[in-house]
């Protein structure tokens, strides 16, 4: 089987904690071709299928030249058995741009997890505004008086762009109102921009909970990305300690909820980040965990992911 990885420059994977890794090292035991590209690497020329410039690897259980190409091709991603896209946030045009060419590519054929349509779909940090029986209270607007009022009504409040990733961007004003009109302006530059604002939950302080849900169903264990020092961010870019636990009865609700509904919509793999009892955010573009979660407790995150992949695979399109 051939599966190519749409993803980030291979230079930069930092393996000792890098989630795709893991999923084209699972693929290589398994006995599969393991083909990766960029999304710059797409192209799409009239009368022909969406192609890549792509290279076959060899992973060689090197620490640092942890790859050899095998093979330089352009290829039709139709005439691969699976496109696992795994380019990271931000969600720019660009990004838009190149669910749009996998979007024709699944129209001539090819497999695409996640696919093309659900990616657009659900924006990570809007998507949870449907499931609001399970979210924090949270506001999406440009309106900096909706952002005072939504301050005046919980007092302790955090602040996002909604294309932020890893932390970036993230500010908490608490009931002094301190800096919050400077913040309001930073973030939606001076009302141009929406942003997300949602309580502070002090339950952070036992961590941010990704929950990463396979083809509907739980892993069973979340790692919750506790914040250190005086930082109110438990991400793991941003200096979090990421500690592995069985899911609380919470968790398997929410995921035993949601869970189902994004596989449905061609979600193969989401993260779900829970605060406390509170749903904050729902990944799709590229949720990671899977290294942290396999090292600390043994369960074999990639092995269930390849697993869920040949599944859909044998399934219908």
């Amino acid at each position: 089987m051939n599966i190519l990885f749409v993803c980030d420059p291979l230079t930069s994977f930092h393996i000792e904690k890098d989630s795709t890794f893991t999923m084209m090292r699972e693929a290589q035991q398994r006995g599969h071709a393991v083909w990766a590209c960029e999304t710059q690497n797409l192209f799409w020329q009239s009368g022909l299928p969406v192609s890549a410039h792509m290279q076959q690897l060899s992973l060689t259980g090197d620490a640092l030249a942890w790859f050899a190409a095998r093979a330089q091709e352009i290829r039709s991603l139709a005439g691969m058995d699976a496109v696992v896209m795994r380019k990271d946030p931000p969600f720019d045009n660009e990004y838009f741009y190149a669910t749009h060419l996998l979007s024709q590519a699944e129209r001539e054929g090819a497999r695409v997890f996640n696919c093309a349509q659900a990616l657009r779909e659900h924006p990570e940090k809007l998507a949870l505004m449907e499931f609001a029986e399970f979210a924090s209270p949270t506001l999406v607007t440009r309106s900096p008086q909706a952002i005072r009022d939504f301050h005046a009504l919980h007092r302790d409040i955090i602040l996002k762009p909604l294309d932020g990733m890893g932390g970036m961007g993230i500010f908490r004003v608490t009931s002094d109102g301190l800096n919050l009109g400077s913040i309001i302006e930073t973030l939606s530059r001076d009302g141009s921009t929406s942003v997300m604002v949602q309580k502070f939950l002090h339950e952070i302080a036992q961590g941010d909970k990704r929950v990463l849900v396979i083809d509907g169903e739980p892993v069973p264990f979340a790692l919750a990305r506790i914040p250190q020092g005086n930082e109110v961010r438990g991400n793991l870019a941003a200096g979090g300690k990421g500690v592995a636990q069985p899911l609380s009865q919470r968790d398997r609700q929410i995921a035993g909820s949601i869970g189902p509904v994004l596989a449905s919509r061609g979600l193969l793999l989401a993260g779900l980040d829970i605060i406390g009892d509170c749903l904050t955010e729902i990944n799709v573009t590229s949720p990671t965990c899977f290294r942290e979660i396999t090292d600390q407790t043994g369960f074999d995150v990639p092995a269930m992911f390849m697993t869920a992949l040949k599944r859909r695979l044998a399934g219908p399109p």
